[in-house]
This record gives C-alpha cells, structure tokens and sequence, in this order.
C-alpha cells in the first residue's frame, strides 16, 4: 500500500516537474526569439496551401470560420469545405458562401461518414502540396497560416505541425479552467514534447500537414476514435517529424456542461488507448525507439489511474469493514504530499499563464480559478481513462468512426 500511495505522488510530481524545465528550455531557447506574432518571418517563396474544414452540423458557426479562413494573410490559397452529411442548414449555407468567397469550394458527402473520411476526401481535391486543417467551429488567426506552412517550409522531413488552440468561450468555471488548462497542460507539454523527443499528438482543430506525408502513411484511419492522434503516430513511425508552432493560434469552443466535458474526454481518453494498443507490436522495434517515451509515458499514466482508484476503493472500503493495516488508508485529505502537489500544479499554471501572456496580455486573471483544477479535472481524467481502455480493447477494428455533435458551451 505504501508504494501505491508513493506512485500516486511521485509520478505527477516528476511529470509536473519535467513539463515545467521542458517549456521553460522551449521558450528561451526557441519561442522567445521567433519576433512578434504579426510579424512571420519572411520567406523566399509563398507556395499554394489548401485550408480544409470539415463540418458536421455547423450552420451556427460556419460562416464566422470561413470569414476568418478567407482573411489570412497568405497570398495564394484556397478553401475547401466538406459538409459530411449535416442535418442541420449546413449544406445551403457552405453553398452561398461559394457566392461570396471565390476562394472557396465545398464537396458534399451524403451520409455522415465522420471526420477522418471528410478530411481524406478534401486532401484528395486539394490542389496544395500544403494542407492546413480547422475544425468548422474554429476561428483561425490571420497570421497562423504564415506560421504553420513556415514550418512545413523549414525541414523537409517536417509532416505535420501542430498549432495553439484557445478557449473562446470563457462564461462559466468549467470555461476559465480550460483556459488554464490548454495554456499549463497542453500547450507546456507539447512545448517540453519538443524539446525531449515526440509530440503525442497534433491538435485535432488546428494543424498543417504536408500532403506528401499524408500520402507516405496512407491519410487518416476512419476506424479511430481520435484521428488526431492516429496521424501523429503513424507519421512518427514512418519518420515524419511532427512539430509544434504557438504562434499559429486557432480560436476554439469546448463543452461547458459536465454531460459535454464527461464525452469529450472519454473520446479523447479512449482514442489514446486505441493508438497504443493498435501500434503496441510495431511499438517494440528498435527503428521506433524514439516513441519508447511517449509510450511509456502514456502507460504510466494509465498506471496512475488506476492506483487513484484502488486507494479510493480501499479508502471506501476501510469505512465499512476492518481492512489489514498493508491495505488500509487513513484519509483521502491531502497530508504533506498533497500539499507539495498543490504548490507544484500552481506553480506550473504561473509559468505557463506568463509564457502565454505573449499571446493573451490579459490571461493571468485565469490564475485565481486554477485552484478547482487537480480536484476536478484530475478526478475527470482519472476516471475517463479507467472507462476508456477497455472500451478501446472491446471496439471491433475497422468500426466507422462517425460525427457526434459536441457541446460547443453554453450560449
């Protein structure tokens, strides 16, 4: 019991600990010297790129995203629109815009066949050897464009590149702690990522793909829950590198409502699990030593799960019955460790909320309501990974995975 309760402590702490000098090592060393946002390096030539947006039901918002696609500051590109079976006045709004936005084209899929099939067929029209992909509620920063293809443009080996979502929506508690939350745990683990070895994943609303890249591995798998972390991986292990920019931002809704949050991070939990039993066997060749980290680092933290729950299980338990002392646990309140976890996890909401006021000058006001954040969403996280791996082990392979409408918060 002991070493249960040890893990339980130890293995957040360290990770907390290797995020925080990894994003720190990013910034000073890589972040902090790129110049201002507005202002993209310049470059020798300005390529065609292909802007794709998938939309699944997305009449209330897909206008405002294709204005903002329509508005980037890159010379030549196009836009294609993919509305996958909507039932909703998606279709007929994709086709006026057609009217006023030249650049724009949309392809029609008659089902709802999900979001990998609607991103395969667009890459499939596109045009651009560069393809840059936002989901249909997405609002897209004029210079990100600039910023992903940059990267694209600096290394042949770079397949894909990852940009920087933020929260727009931003009304109730579960809003302002995704706002520290994409800023302290997504984006700083992508950044220390970066600077240790593989990024886990691209962000699924805002990343650019090389098409030749796409093509190597075969496009997105519409049998996977997450396709985004999929392409990641395959694109790891067929030598892409995948990389990540924070100054291409993408303005995006997230659930707002416990019901939302709950299927959005099941989804997201269970896609991690997929990807790691579907790859485990190729996982164990020496040519894909370099994703031994990511692997071992997403294993243990299944591990962690699972300890929180055996130590609350027999928390609970020792209420009812006389547990032997090897098994038995006095309190679930936070003793010296909890504290020292509590003063770590803020600590590394500080620096990351100070790296991101490059971005957001105002988003230190953030900071007060991180302190709901290890008993809410550590607890949600806990409790999804738990649900999500068998889950992932009993889905059928080569199972569609179709569109569910998420909740896009409250209005």
């Amino acid at each position: 019991m002991h070493s249960l309760l040890e893990y339980a402590f130890f293995y957040p702490w360290i990770m907390s600990l290797l995020w925080m000098s990894g994003g720190l090592v990013y910034f000073f060393r890589i972040e902090r010297r790129k110049g201002d946002r507005e202002s993209p390096p310049q470059l020798d030539h300005y390529p065609f790129v292909t802007l794709i947006v998938p939309c699944f039901n997305e009449g209330e918002q897909v206008r405002e995203t294709i204005a903002h696609l329509a508005s980037q500051r890159w010379p030549d590109f196009e836009i294609i629109a993919v509305n996958d079976g909507s039932g909703d006045d998606t279709g007929p709004l994709l086709d006026a815009l057609m009217r006023e936005q030249p650049r724009l084209r949309v392809l029609h899929l008659e089902t709802n066949q999900g979001k990998a099939m609607a991103l395969r067929a667009a890459a499939l029209a596109a045009h651009g050897e560069y393809i840059v992909c936002v989901d249909g509620d997405a609002l897209l920063d004029d210079y990100a464009t600039h910023w992903l293809v940059w990267q694209l443009l600096r290394n042949v080996r770079v397949g894909a590149v990852t940009g920087n979502p933020r929260i727009r929506n931003r009304s109730t508690l579960l809003g302002k702690l995704q706002v520290g939350e994409f800023s302290s745990i997504i984006g700083l683990i992508k950044r220390a990522q970066s600077v240790y070895g593989r990024i886990f994943t691209v962000s699924g609303v805002i990343a650019a793909f090389r098409r030749s890249a796409l093509h190597d591995i075969g496009y997105w798998h519409t049998d996977m829950v997450t396709e985004d972390i999929d392409v990641s991986w395959r694109l790891h292990m067929n030598a892409w590198e995948v990389r990540y920019e924070p100054n291409a931002l993408c303005w995006i809704l997230m659930p707002e409502t416990l019901r939302g949050l709950w299927r959005q991070r099941l989804r997201w939990a269970q896609g991690g699990s997929e990807v790691l039993l579907r790859y485990a066997r190729n996982l164990l060749r020496w040519r894909h030593r370099r994703m031994w980290p990511l692997a071992i680092e997403y294993l243990l933290s299944l591990v962690w799960s699972y300890v929180m729950a055996a130590i609350i299980v027999l928390w609970a338990v020792g209420k009812l019955v006389d547990v032997p002392p090897p098994f038995h646990v006095e309190s679930l309140f936070p003793q010296w460790h909890g504290v020292v976890l509590g003063i770590t996890c803020l600590t590394q909401f500080m620096l990351s909320l100070l790296v991101d006021r490059r971005y957001e000058t105002k988003i230190g006001r953030n900071y007060y309501w991180m302190i709901w954040y290890p008993l809410a969403y550590w607890m949600l996280n806990t409790v999804t990974s738990i649900v999500a791996l068998p889950r992932a082990a009993m889905r059928r392979h080569g199972q569609s995975a179709t569109w569910v409408s998420p909740d896009r918060g409250i209005t």
